[in-house]
This record gives C-alpha cells, sequence and structure tokens, in this order.
C-alpha cells in the first residue's frame, strides 16, 4: 500500500464513531502467582480457559476451621487467619488471566483503550509485558490506552493478575478476579468524549440540561459543535439540537455545559412506570461525527423533608428494601446481568422496591435493571474508611480523591439513585483518620463529591451502638453532619432524635428480618423516608457457625426460593391478597452488630411425623384468617391491626399434625380473597424441570418447558429448578437425593446450589448437588450459537427428567 493510500486510510479510520467491543471471551486464567505471567513469552497452553465474567474464589474447596480459628463471627478483632466465617471459609490467593489478540487493521490511526469495570480484590493489568493500570479498590473500574503498545498485525497479550489476598480483612466473602465485563473501545484520536463524560439534570421539569467533558488535541478551530438527540423508549427522536460552544486552545480537557433542551411533555420515571429516555450526545469535527455518546436517564422529582420523608414526582414513596452484599449465590461475585434480574424481579413480584449497595458500588448492569425496573437505589461506596476494608493495598487517605470522581461520574445519571452513602457504622472507631469519630473525612468527601453531583443528599449508615460520646441521649457528631439520619436497627431513636432535632431526616438503612412488621410499622410511616431489611437474601459468609457458609437469616434462601417469611414481607409491602402458611421448626438466639436476634428455621410443607406438635403462623393482610385441616375447621382468627408486633402474624399454637391437607381462607370484608393449601406428599418416584430466564417463576407439569427469552449472546443464564414429585406432581419436601444434571448443546452448566447453607457440595465446576427440601437449582450459561439446549437431571430410583430450551439469536 502507498504512502498516499495508507494516509488516506488512517483518515478515514480517524473519522469513524466511537467503538465499544465486549472483550469477555477467549480468556486462559492460572490459579496461583507465577512469575513473568505478563510477558507474552510465557506459555498459557496448560491454563485453564475462561470466559468473563469470572470469579475464582467461589470454585476454592471450603476450609474447615481448625482449632486455633473461630468458626463464627463473633470476634470481629480476631487475627486475619482465625477470620474464616466472613470469607465463607474460603481461601484468598492469586489468580492470573490473559487473552490473546490480533488487533483489528481498522483500529490503525485511533485510539485504543481498554476498559475493565472491576477486578477483586485489587488488580494489575499488562499489554505486552508492560503495566497499563490498576484498581486498589476492585469495586471501581478504570481504562488503560494501549495504543502506544500495541503490535499491528501479529499478537498481543493482555494480561491481568487478581489479587484476594488482602480480603482477608474483608467483613465478607468478595470474590476474587475479572468479575465484572471488560471492553475494548476506539475513539478519534484528537477529539473524544472521556471517561464517564455526561451529567444529564433534569430536576423533574421537561427541560434537561447537559454537561459534557471532552478532550481536544492538536485539532484547529475557535469553537467545537454538539449534537443533541433526545430518544423515547421506543427509539423515536423527540428532541434534538446542535449548537457551537467556545474552544479555548490551552485547555485540552473542558466540560461544557451545552443549552438546555425540552422534551415536549416528559414521560416521568417512577417506580410503577419507570420510563427512560436516551440522550445521544456528538461532537463534531468540521462536518464530520468526531466521537458520540449515549446514555439512558429518566425524567422524575426528588423531595425530601422531615415532614413527609421522600417523595418522588409529589407522590409519598417508603423505601421497602434489602441491603445485601453484592454477590450472587452460586455465581460468587460474577457478574452476571440475567442472574441480577432474577433477584430483582423476584423482590419487586414480593413488594420490595429498594436496594442499598452494602457496602460497595454495584455493578453497572445492576443500576441499568433498577432504572428499567422501578428500583430505588441507596448507592454505597465504602464500608469503614480505613485501609483494611478499602483493598488493603493502598492507604485509604490516597484512595478516596480517585474513587469519589469515579463513582459519582459512573453512576450519577441513572435515575435510580435517590440518595448517596460514604461508608457504613464507622461512626464508633477511634483510628479513622483525623480522629474525629469520622466527621472531617465526611466533610472532605462530600465537598468532592459534590463537583460531580449537587443534585442528591449524601449520608453513613450509622453503628447501632455508636451514639454520642456524652451520652446515649444524642447522636453520634457524624449524624449531626450528614443530610439524612441512616440508622441501622436503632429505627426506636428516631421519634426523640426528631424532636431534638427537627431538621433530621430518618432512613433504617439495616433492618432485622428477625422483627420484621415491628420495624415497619413501629415507624412513623408519614415521616421516615423508609428501611432496608439486611441479609433478606442469604448471602455467602459471615456465617454464624461452621458448617454453615454464610447468613441464613434472609427471606430467600442463597438459591432464591422463597421462604415462608418472605411472605410475611409481601402482606407488608403489597397490597395484593396474601396468606402463606408458616411452621417454626425451631429457633437460635444470637447478636448482630449489638442487636439480639432470634433466628428461625421456618417451613410451609405438610409433610411430617404423624402426631407432631406444630406451632403455626400464618401471614396475611387480610381482616382474618380461617384454618382448615382435612375438611375440619379449626376457627377463624382476626388481624390485629392496632398491634405492629402481631400485625398480618396470626398465631395457632400447639396443634398435632394429621396427614392429609391444610388450608388457610383469608377474607376482607367477609369475602374470600386468598388461599394457600398444602398438602401431604407422597414418596418421590421422578424429577421436573422448570425454566426461569429471569421472569416470573411457573409451575409447570410438563417437563418439555421453552425459554424464549434466552438469548445466544455467551453471557445470558437459565435458571432451571429440579423438583423431587410424588406420583400425583406435588413436590416431596423431604426428598434429599443427589442429583446429576447433563447438558447437550450449546451451553454449559456454569453452577449448581440449593438452600441448604450447610452442605459441604462446591457450587461451580460439578454437575451434582442434593436436594434441599425437594428442591435445587441448575444455572445454564447461553453459548454464542442460536441452538437447542437439552438439560438432562437424574438420580437413582427416581424417573429421569429432561427439558428443552432454545436459544435465540443475540440482540
Amino acid at each position: 500500500m502507498n504512502t498516499f493510500l495508507t494516509a488516506f486510510v488512517l483518515l478515514l479510520s480517524a473519522l469513524q464513531p466511537r467503538t465499544s467491543t465486549l472483550f469477555n471471551f477467549g480468556w486462559k486464567f492460572h490459579a496461583g502467582d507465577l512469575v513473568g505471567a505478563e510477558q507474552p513469552a510465557t506459555s498459557d497452553a496448560d491454563w485453564r480457559s475462561v470466559d468473563l465474567p469470572h470469579d475464582f474464589q467461589i470454585e476454592q474447596p471450603w476450609v474447615t476451621p481448625g482449632d486455633d480459628e473461630r468458626p463464627d463471627t463473633s470476634d470481629p478483632g480476631a487475627n486475619i487467619r482465625s477470620r474464616l466465617s466472613p470469607r465463607g471459609f474460603k481461601e484468598m490467593g492469586i489468580g492470573w488471566y490473559r487473552k490473546t489478540f490480533t488487533p483489528d487493521e481498522a483500529w490503525r490511526g485511533r485510539r485504543v483503550l481498554l476498559d475493565f469495570e472491576g477486578i477483586l480484590y485489587v488488580g494489575d493489568a499488562y499489554i505486552n509485558g508492560h503495566f497499563i493500570g490498576k484498581t486498589d479498590y476492585g469495586y471501581l473500574g478504570f481504562e488503560a490506552d494501549i495504543t502506544k503498545l500495541l503490535k499491528w498485525g501479529e499478537p498481543n497479550v493482555l494480561a491481568v493478575r487478581a489479587d484476594s489476598r488482602n480480603a482477608n480483612n474483608s467483613r465478607w466473602y468478595t470474590g476474587a478476579g475479572l468479575y465484572r465485563d471488560v471492553h475494548l473501545v476506539t475513539t478519534n484520536p484528537e477529539i473524544y468524549f472521556t471517561r464517564h463524560p455526561l451529567r444529564i439534570i433534569t430536576n423533574g421539569t421537561d427541560s434537561v440540561t447537559i454537561t459534557a467533558e471532552v478532550n481536544r488535541l492538536g485539532a484547529a478551530g475557535k469553537t467545537l459543535t454538539f449534537g443533541i438527540r433526545i430518544l423515547d423508549r421506543d427509539g423515536r427522536v423527540v428532541a434534538e439540537q446542535k449548537t457551537d460552544e467556545p474552544f479555548r486552545a490551552n485547555q485540552r480537557q473542558r466540560e461544557y455545559q451545552l443549552p438546555a433542551i425540552q422534551i415536549p411533555d416528559a414521560h416521568r420515571w417512577d417506580v410503577d412506570d419507570p420510563y427512560l429516555y436516551t440522550a445521544e450526545v456528538t461532537v463534531y469535527r468540521g462536518s464530520d461525527v468526531a466521537d458520540c455518546v449515549s446514555e439512558r436517564f429518566g425524567v422524575r422529582q426528588l423531595e425530601f423533608s422531615p415532614a413527609f420523608g421522600m417523595k418522588l414526582n409529589g407522590r409519598k414513596v417508603i423505601l421497602k428494601g434489602i441491603a445485601n452484599h453484592h454477590t450472587l449465590g452460586a455465581l460468587g461475585a460474577a457478574a452476571f446481568p440475567r442472574a441480577i434480574e432474577k433477584r430483582l424481579r423476584l423482590l419487586k413480584e414480593f413488594g420490595f422496591n429498594h436496594i442499598r449497595t452494602s457496602h460497595n458500588p454495584y455493578s453497572e448492569s445492576l443500576l441499568d435493571l433498577c432504572d428499567s425496573l422501578g428500583i430505588l437505589v441507596v448507592d454505597e461506596l465504602y464500608d469503614k474508611w480505613l485501609t483494611q476494608y478499602c483493598g488493603g493495598r493502598a492507604e485509604w487517605t490516597e484512595l478516596w480523591q480517585h474513587d469519589i470522581p469515579e463513582w459519582i461520574t459512573r453512576d450519577r445519571n441513572h435515575p435510580s439513585i435517590v440518595f448517596w452513602s460514604l461508608g457504613n457504622e464507622l461512626q464508633t472507631y477511634w483510628n479513622i483518620p483525623y480522629a474525629d469519630w469520622g466527621v472531617t473525612p465526611y466533610r472532605m468527601q462530600k465537598q468532592l463529591l459534590r463537583r460531580y453531583d449537587d443534585t442528591r443528599l449524601v449520608t453513613v449508615a450509622m453503628h447501632p451502638r455508636g451514639r454520642s460520646l456524652e451520652t446515649d441521649s444524642l447522636p453520634a457528631p457524624l449524624v449531626m453532619e450528614t443530610d439524612i439520619a441512616a440508622y441501622n436497627y436503632r429505627y426506636m431513636y428516631f421519634p426523640g432524635d426528631g424532636q431534638k432535632f427537627p431538621w433530621m431526616m430518618f432512613y433504617q438503612s439495616e433492618a432485622t428480618t428477625a422483627a420484621m412488621g415491628p420495624n415497619y410499622y413501629e415507624m412513623d410511616l408519614s415521616k421516615v423516608i423508609g428501611l432496608a431489611y439486611w441479609g433478606a437474601i442469604d448471602y455467602l459468609g459471615e456465617s454464624q457457625g461452621w458448617p454453615a457458609k454464610g447468613w441464613a437469616q434472609g427471606v430467600f434462601y442463597i438459591d432464591l426460593t422463597t421462604k415462608p417469611n418472605a411472605y410475611l414481607a409481601k402482606s407488608i409491602f403489597s397490597d395484593e391478597p396474601t396468606v402463606r402458611l408458616c411452621f417454626q421448626e425451631q429457633s437460635q438466639d444470637i447478636e448482630w452488630n449489638g442487636v439480639k436476634q432470634r433466628i428461625r428455621r421456618l417451613t410451609d410443607h405438610w409433610t411430617r411425623t404423624p402426631g407432631e406438635a406444630l406451632n403455626l403462623t400464618i401471614y396475611t393482610n387480610a381482616d382474618e384468617v380461617e384454618l382448615i385441616m382435612n375438611g375440619k375447621s379449626l376457627g377463624r382468627k382476626p388481624n390485629d391491626r392496632t398491634n405492629p408486633r402481631v400485625r398480618n402474624q396470626i398465631r395457632w399454637d400447639r396443634f398435632n399434625y394429621e396427614p392429609g391437607y391444610i388450608e388457610a381462607i383469608a377474607r376482607t370484608g367477609g369475602k374470600i380473597v386468598a388461599r394457600h393449601r398444602e398438602e401431604t406428599a407422597g414418596p418421590a418416584v421422578a424429577l421436573r424441570l422448570v425454566a426461569d430466564a429471569g421472569v416470573k417463576n411457573e409451575r409447570v407439569k410438563n417437563e418439555r418447558v421453552k425459554n424464549e427469552k434466552w438469548e445466544a449472546n455467551g453471557l445470558d443464564l437459565s435458571h432451571v429448578r429440579v423438583e423431587a414429585i410424588d406420583k400425583k406432581g406435588r413436590l416431596v419436601p423431604t426428598a434429599t437425593d443427589d442429583i446429576t444434571f447433563t447438558v447437550t448443546g450449546d451451553a454449559s452448566l456454569l453452577a449448581v446450589s440449593s438452600g441448604d447453607h450447610y452442605s459441604d457440595e462446591l457450587t461451580q465446576l460439578v454437575n451434582h448437588r442434593r436436594l434441599y427440601e425437594g428442591r435445587a437449582l441448575a444455572i445454564l450459561r447461553a453459548g454464542r450459537q442460536p441452538s437447542t439446549v437439552t438439560l438432562t437431571a437424574t438420580a437413582p430410583g427416581l424417573k429421569p427428567a429432561r427439558l428443552k430450551l432454545q436459544q435465540t439469536a443475540a440482540k
């Protein structure tokens, strides 16, 4: 190719718009450290092939506590080796990833970047042996410009070292590795938008103000031309404009506040109607497009006041939420969008409308889904403002100035986010920098935060034992600084603190599921912002004692099957008529964060030992419930809505089990509004498979079910429930058979699970799982070719089940 033609091709390439390519496929993985692993000459032929996202920690064997190790979370100050419970009884370690690729000729003459959304717990990246970037706080990402390091026309080696050893200091299971997406991005080399460049502000009006940050290198001219298009959710252009903005030659990088653009009769974003627009912003070089970025946003208005708590679009809304860690059960920390969607849809089904991202930024996929589904988010940055809880490799005092801009610019355009949280339960730590119980660090961080977003309030969640040093009758000094008084568990302080300090607005940032009901109804619901139930979904880590592998006090099991008290939450949070039987099997008293609570094992089945004495609670939001056993009425009882401690909880104590059936009939105004019936199951004779691609679970008897939303994009998941059934097709809750799974077609068995936190079975790199309460779960990962996939489940002595699933073409 002659010089002129080469220059012409490079010019055409440079003028092409931005591209972004998912870089998740075709990686190699090596467990353990390896000197020289970043060097291209190092062979990775014997490394394991993996696709991202990937958590190598979840694949590790369980570690049984030794005699010198604590089997539970009772001593948070114990030495690192003894703290197995918080990290899920898994050893921490190092893992290397490598991806070999040959640069596309279309990238020549362009700026080429790698965008890492996160590496746990800390990570370093290399291209062709050269260090290109790192994260010292793996919940946030970074980008690296590799333009000058690429080797054209030959293989290039991208290597990443992930190190989770400092997670020994974490208070929960973190996961490890390349657990979020990686993208390769190309842009114009002279004029381009910076990382997370847009700030979109609506303030609930039809007027949209957009600020865009642009880099301009070596291009002539005194102005930059910007174009804005606003698209509705169907992709139609509803507003557009072009504007010329002055450019200062000595200012390479600059934020441009563009003239406001009007959306005629803008559709408001709300929890029940999460309407989203897309802002498409283009910067031009002359008449040619230099770069173009787009971002979804919602038009919504937030108001906060001590008089009413929070209003969304002028309507009082109470946050009814959960505070969980970021992990996804059997998948560990690997951030699969379909697994996140499955959780969010389940929460919505049970009346929840809120997530607190305790205690770190979650994936961008979660925020996108919250935007789409109408879930309100309290977005949290840190746990404690101490090095040991924030990566452990770099001092926290060196991190926050970088972390806050990355966090806020990444997340600020999500309408689902209602306020920010800078930390959790840190006001009792004397060694927080500046030794004033967090006041000065909070002020410094908030000042920086507001440089990037001044439209939302800011808080920190308070430890339940951390009141004023002088007297428990006064809040901690840090509370007096925050915009919202966020108290973990101690909602009983709201009335007194509010009377002393009338400007305070209250949010119960953690609430115990053991007191679900009272800790909601005993708040002044007309004034509070809301609450988030801690660990409402069981998770790995923070076990109350080996052999339990994690937190088990949720209302949903770790495999997302429901516990009976999930229906108590639904009866509180939802207007849908609800009734559910709940039998208390056993209980255990524990103390968590200074709060005494009772762990209860709850079931709702009717397959028991004849004559067994039972204690029954019926959860309902109806006026009254009648209990029927084998055709005989055991009476009617009213729902005492005047007493927060028993509201929606109707008890029948000490009656004896008889085989047959039991049924709760709920009535409101004398009319039947809901029923729950359970029958005694016979012996298990067969298996049944039910697929769930992230939508509402549908119980079916036909084992040949097609999952029409399973995309062949290499990332999509199909969650398939296996159940042991009797000859009448009833679930057998006592079945504990070991199920073997076989997959044929372009898909893989990614993980297996059940609700049993005491099981010693692994969840990945295995093909079998024992049933728990008659159920287990198989998670299939889609391939990249549309095809039919067959899943077979077998167990000795039971009729096997076979399920055909159709993978559709990726969008």
